[in-house]
């Protein structure tokens, strides 16, 4: 008896917290559905009264949306397809490669991660604008091609990777480049595929470097168009509603479709050294 109201004070407590955590998006839907000036009247209305897609045309249309669109889905690829490259390649060579000073570089690798992020901005953007690279999208892609949280994650799941496995290649005649490209890289597809998730969200959801490197406004990603926007339209919550949607989905989707691969990495990354 005891175990049954456990069980329904925790599927209450978990179907509370999925309700809070869920009903500011399913609300931000609605409002993009309704007509200009609805959502402002007392008390708010919880669904549109006559659904319309306007706001997201007008996006589109009249704001120019699209471009901004495709600025951040390039964006999002390069940032993740770079990262993972290097972060890979990095992770693996301090879990698997002996070279000297390896152990130390690794520590220091991980000392920097309690220093925050914004310490080091205004020294990369002095060194960005040294190599040019301020207002453009090389500003972005190349601070993040090489991640201390990426290294690491790799480097303990490819730990687990048994030794005699590589030793084996290497007795058959295999090079570094060949092991790593044939035996390692599929046997991380899990911690790949999680890599790549947070990877490509934060590249997708990065605010604040783009806001700071990129000046014109034909490079911005979503979120830094849809705060310049915010600015220019403060009362059009419908089409601030539905430039949040628009900034929402893609990430959304792509995380529904990868969760497998990702709850599998974060599972069995873990091991003992």
């Amino acid at each position: 008896m005891n175990f049954g109201w456990a069980g329904v004070l925790v599927n209450g407590l978990l179907l509370g917290t999925a309700t809070v955590t869920l009903a500011p998006l399913v609300w931000m839907v609605s409002v993009s559905l309704m007509s200009p000036g609805e959502a402002s009247s007392f008390p708010p209305p919880l669904v549109p009264s006559r659904p319309t897609l306007a706001n997201y045309r007008d996006l589109f249309a009249h704001v120019g949306m699209g471009r901004y669109l495709i600025n951040s889905v390039v964006l999002m690829t390069a940032v993740t397809l770079g990262s993972l490259v290097v972060n890979v390649a990095a992770g693996y060579a301090f879990a698997k490669l002996r070279f000297a000073g390896r152990d130390r570089i690794f520590k220091g690798l991980l000392g920097a991660l309690v220093i925050p992020s914004q310490v080091a901005m205004v020294p990369l953007f002095l060194l960005l604008k040294h190599l040019g690279l301020v207002n453009s999208y090389g500003g972005i892609v190349v601070p993040a091609l090489a991640s201390i949280f990426g290294i690491f994650v790799v480097r303990q799941y490819a730990l687990s990777i048994p030794d005699e496995l590589l030793e084996a290649a290497r007795i058959d005649g295999a090079n570094e480049f060949r092991i790593f490209r044939s035996v390692v890289v599929p046997l991380l597809r899990p911690i790949v595929v999680t890599l790549a998730v947070f990877t490509s969200l934060g590249a997708w959801n990065d605010f604040m470097w783009p806001l700071i490197v990129l000046s014109d406004m034909d490079l911005y990603t979503l979120p830094v168009a849809l705060a310049s926007l915010s600015r220019e339209h403060v009362q059009d919550n419908e089409l601030m509603m539905a430039g949040a949607v628009l900034t929402t989905l893609p990430v959304l989707l792509v995380f529904l479709a990868l969760q497998r691969y990702y709850i599998q990495g974060l599972t069995l990354g873990s091991v003992k050294e």
